[in-house]
């Protein structure tokens, strides 16, 4: 059997993911799927506001295409630690201008049959997600999984979007204060048994669930050590994960990095859990990303 025909028998057998409508996420380009991270806030942790007018955001957007991003998220409200709430009405007029300029440009892209990323909006607000949703967003990034507004349910219900159902502990202002745990990968994997039975059971059908242990969110460096380490416990539930490990403090409590130094290190764990099978990578640094996927399929026989 040809190279191909084997690599295409073999992501046969992996989970499938729908997004909205109930459609198979289409394939990705690198063996796993790039996630663009594109904040539209003047408080990011990494970006600051380097992208926080609209125009700025678009034309970041458009480079992370470029690139080779699967998916482009758009985030209007900082979840970085210590990060303060966001009125909903802000958090729809930073984010919906620039969905809307990314749906035109998709329109377009698909007029001359070519592929344009995925579109999902990082938000645990109801009322975003509705008016995203109603626009044209095919993900629902949710770091708060349906537990901050209850109402977030029903928007799923209703829409079916793709859905990354996140664990966090606590919220951003205080989660990085006192994080505690007895086990934490006991905790989490029954964390998400939990909820995805509430979500299956509400309407919102298991295949359109992606899994984020939330890495840095209310863990100390051994939570998030614990969790990386048993990655393939996670993989056991049967949905595919997303990984969100780009930049964070975690480089900077291993190896002395400052925030503009950590990209290699990125690189490297990325290209550790994509090899172990995380499929799915939210990142800065698209390129750089692409190219340590690149090796991992080249290397691993993916």
């Amino acid at each position: 059997m040809l190279r191909d025909e084997q690599k295409a028998d073999r992501r046969s057998d992996r989970p499938v993911w729908r997004i909205r409508g109930g459609q198979p996420c289409p394939a990705s380009r690198f063996g796993r799927y790039i996630w663009g991270i594109v904040n539209i806030t003047p408080d990011s942790f990494y970006d600051g506001n380097r992208h926080a007018d609209t125009e700025s955001a678009l034309r970041h957007a458009r480079s992370l295409c470029g690139q080779g991003a699967d998916v482009l998220d758009l985030g209007g409200a900082s979840s970085r630690p210590g990060a303060e709430d966001v009125p909903a009405e802000e958090e729809k007029r930073r984010v919906l201008p620039v969905l809307s300029g990314l749906l035109e440009e998709r329109g377009k892209y698909r007029e001359r049959g070519a592929a344009f990323p995925l579109l999902s909006v990082d938000t645990w607000r109801s009322g975003v997600a509705r008016a995203v949703l109603e626009a044209g967003a095919d993900i629902i990034n949710d770091i708060s999984a349906f537990s901050w507004e209850p109402e977030l349910l029903e928007a799923l219900v209703s829409f079916q979007p793709g859905y990354v159902l996140m664990h966090c502990q606590g919220r951003p202002g205080s989660m990085q204060k006192e994080p505690e745990y007895d086990d934490v990968l006991d905790e989490v994997l029954a964390f998400f048994e939990k909820n995805m039975n509430m979500l299956v059971r509400a309407g919102l059908p298991e295949e359109h669930v992606l899994l984020d242990p939330g890495i840095g969110f209310g863990k100390r460096l051994d939570h998030n050590l614990a969790l990386l380490r048993g990655m393939d416990r996670l993989l056991v539930l049967g949905r595919p994960v997303l990984l969100g490990i780009s930049q964070k403090s975690i480089f900077g409590d291993l190896l002395g990095l400052d925030r503009a130094e950590r990209g290699e290190a990125t690189d490297v764990m990325t290209a550790l859990m994509a090899a172990r099978g995380v499929e799915h990578h939210r990142v800065h640094d698209v390129a750089s990303t692409a190219q340590a996927l690149r090796l991992v399929d080249a290397c691993c026989g993916e």
